[in-house]
């Protein structure tokens, strides 16, 4: 099992890589590592923050998608009706843009610090984007 350290803002938790039910998108986002950028609050997906990543092409399709994760069931949407981006639930979600709703690749679960998930959520909807960071975890 592949396991992720992220540091957003002041908080540190450690992930789980869905290797088995998302191997492309695991294998992707691997190949970014490590990933640094901000996280911001989602705009039309509840409590969910995001990373915009853009016109960025990771090469991917849909697998292990879904629109409904939850808290700390992060997901990458490859683009296509949207911009590429990672969202990371903190609480109640249905995954959505100005087009509607999306479905994006589950591939990483929050497996420490998901105490945590709700005072990052509080944080980048009051206070604004934080500094994110997903590392190998040792």
């Amino acid at each position: 099992m592949q396991r992720l350290k992220i540091i957003a803002g002041p908080f540190e938790f450690v992930a789980r890589m869905e290797d088995e039910m998302a191997p492309k998108t695991c294998a992707a986002f691997s190949r970014l590592l490590p990933f640094r950028n901000k996280i911001i609050q989602a705009r039309w997906s509840g409590e969910s923050a995001w990373i915009p990543l853009g016109d960025l092409d990771v090469g991917l399709g849909f697998e292990n998608h879904t629109s409904h994760p939850g808290a700390g069931q992060i997901l990458l949407y490859p683009g296509g009706y949207s911009e590429t981006e990672i969202l990371f639930p903190y609480g109640s979600t249905c995954f959505a843009s100005k087009m509607g709703q999306l479905a994006g690749n589950h591939f990483l679960t929050i497996i420490e610090g998901s105490e945590q998930l709700h005072d990052l959520g509080r944080l980048v909807l009051w206070e604004g984007a934080q500094d994110i960071l997903f590392t190998r975890a040792e």
